[in-house]
């Protein structure tokens, strides 16, 4: 089987979805460090949603959110989860597949 090529983040958009709790602490540290990673490195690429689950009780059920903060990336696919404030950036940024995972056999 071989293995996914990861999205050259010059060419593409990503679209992401931030799913939180309201004004919880660990949210906003979400908010905070998505918004960050974003500018930081897909300046002008990406478009950002964030939904409080308290506002959109039913997107937890259609976008099978078991935990938050959760953040799911769209676009490009395939479509990726990450759990928690997204505090490690490198660990964010392997996992939306904008930089190599470093634990990656490759």
């Amino acid at each position: 089987m071989a293995s996914a090529i990861p999205p050259d983040p010059a060419s593409s958009r990503y679209v992401l979805r931030l799913y939180v709790s309201g004004r919880a602490a660990r949210s906003a540290r979400a908010i905070v460090n998505i918004r960050h990673i974003c500018e930081t490195h897909l300046k002008n690429q990406y478009e950002l949603e964030v939904i409080d689950i308290y506002q959109d009780p039913q997107g937890l059920r259609e976008n099978q959110v078991v935990a938050v903060p959760t953040l799911i990336r769209l676009l490009p696919e395939p479509l990726r989860r990450m759990i928690g404030d997204l505090s490690d950036s490198d660990r964010v940024l392997a996992g939306l597949e904008i930089i190599p995972n470093p634990e990656s056999p490759d």
